[in-house]
């Protein structure tokens, strides 16, 4: 019996993404963020979250992927990291699906760029490809 992973989906332009559920401390609504100045292009800001700060990482810059148009907001996936609530800025979220490890794949060889070092692999999933983030590597802004 194969092992069975939960992971919450999102989507970012037309790819889908998943990361592991337990990293995962809530996903919200699109939230006023309050600019960083001097902050690498990827934070797009700060967040308030129930009086707690939260760096906002713009997950289409992140991986090279064109702008939201500026009449959609997007939502806010917050992860669990070392250092604190982190949020990865999302087109939309998707459910929490259960992946099967037999239908894990690595990533492939020939993905380029940031996209390299933040997919971990990939779920063949009936009519789709469930990318796997890697939510450590997502959320470092010194990689970037």
């Amino acid at each position: 019996m194969s092992a069975a992973r939960q992971l919450c989906t999102f989507f970012l332009a037309d790819l889908y993404f998943g990361v592991d559920v337990q990293k995962v401390q809530e996903v919200i609504r699109y939230q006023e963020m309050t600019r960083v100045p001097l902050a690498p292009p990827v934070v797009r800001g700060l967040i308030n979250l129930r009086g707690q700060i939260v760096t906002a990482i713009d997950m289409r810059r992140r991986l090279d992927l064109p702008a939201l148009p500026a009449d959609q907001l997007p939502m806010n996936v917050v992860i669990r990291t070392d250092d604190g609530p982190v949020s990865l800025l999302v087109d939309e979220i998707g459910d929490v699906v259960e992946v099967d490890a037999d239908h894990y794949e690595r990533a492939p060889e020939t993905l380029r760029g940031p996209t390299r070092d933040l997919i971990q692999g990939a779920y063949k999933l009936n009519g789709r490809l469930l990318l796997t983030l890697n939510s450590d590597r997502a959320v470092s802004v010194a990689a970037n």
